[in-house]
């Protein structure tokens, strides 16, 4: 009897463990094969697709077409002026340097210069529509003017150039484009002239200051939007006199209005 009992006993202790771990295997199991089904797997993106975060952006492809190598130039002459010769030299960006001297004086004043978009825009029109290299008309009108000076129009691609000369022309393009460069000239010496002023000679400020005013009045500025920068500085500059700074201020209005 009493071996029976232990018998009995050992048989539900085995019962007992037995089913635990059965039933963790058969959970393993189920996990196991969750895991692995493509359909409830969280996909993570691939690293090398990825950038990191901070990462240096991959640069753009550069643009392989060659620069425009074409080279603009317009010319005046007058001796007797007070600037007597002045030459911009530009490429088809607008970025070249203009050239000027003053009357009596030996040494030329060179300087960066850069057409605005818009100035640009209309200048690099009129070229076009002139057809330039491709034309030899003469745009000499029939009257002379040469007490007015002397103007020259050339251009350069690398293959041809050509250059015109003319005082007065009858060529509504032609005298157009010359009149855009006489106002490139007009905006760039007038800040060359008060740079100059505020540094060396402050009392000259304010005259320029009326004459910059009179070419604005006139549109004869080539884009006074390019000189807002310009006149924000001239505002605050405490080298120039206060009324030159006052006429700064009220000539910035009058552009941003």
């Amino acid at each position: 009897m009493a071996r029976r009992l232990a018998l009995t006993v050992i048989a539900m202790q085995t019962k007992v463990f037995t089913f635990p771990f059965a039933a963790l295997l058969v959970l393993a199991g189920a996990l196991l094969a969750f895991s692995q089904d493509p359909a409830k797997r969280n996909d993570r993106p691939d690293p090398a697709a990825t950038p990191r975060p901070g990462a240096t952006p991959q640069p753009r492809p550069e643009n392989k077409k060659p620069p425009d190598p074409t080279r603009y130039s317009w010319e005046f002459t007058k001796p007797e002026f007070l600037v007597s010769h002045i030459v911009i030299e530009h490429d088809a960006s607008g970025r070249g340097k203009i050239t000027f001297e003053h009357r009596g004086e030996a040494t030329p004043i060179v300087e960066p210069i850069e057409l605005s978009i818009s100035a640009l825009g209309r200048v690099l029109g009129l070229w076009s529509d002139l057809r330039f290299l491709d034309s030899n008309e003469n745009y000499q009108a029939a009257k002379n003017f040469a007490h007015l000076g002397t103007y020259h129009l050339r251009m350069d691609d690398g293959r041809r150039k050509r250059t015109a000369e003319f005082n007065w022309s009858d060529n509504k393009q032609a005298w157009t484009l010359t009149n855009e460069y006489r106002r490139v000239s007009n905006q760039a010496i007038l800040v060359f002239d008060l740079k100059l002023a505020r540094e060396m000679q402050p009392l000259n400020a304010p005259g320029l200051m009326i004459e910059m005013e009179g070419d604005l009045t006139r549109g004869d500025l080539s884009d006074p939007y390019q000189l807002v920068p310009f006149l924000k500085d001239l505002r605050t500059d405490e080298r120039i006199p206060l009324i030159a700074r006052n006429h700064a201020d009220r000539l910035l209005k009058k552009i941003e209005k």
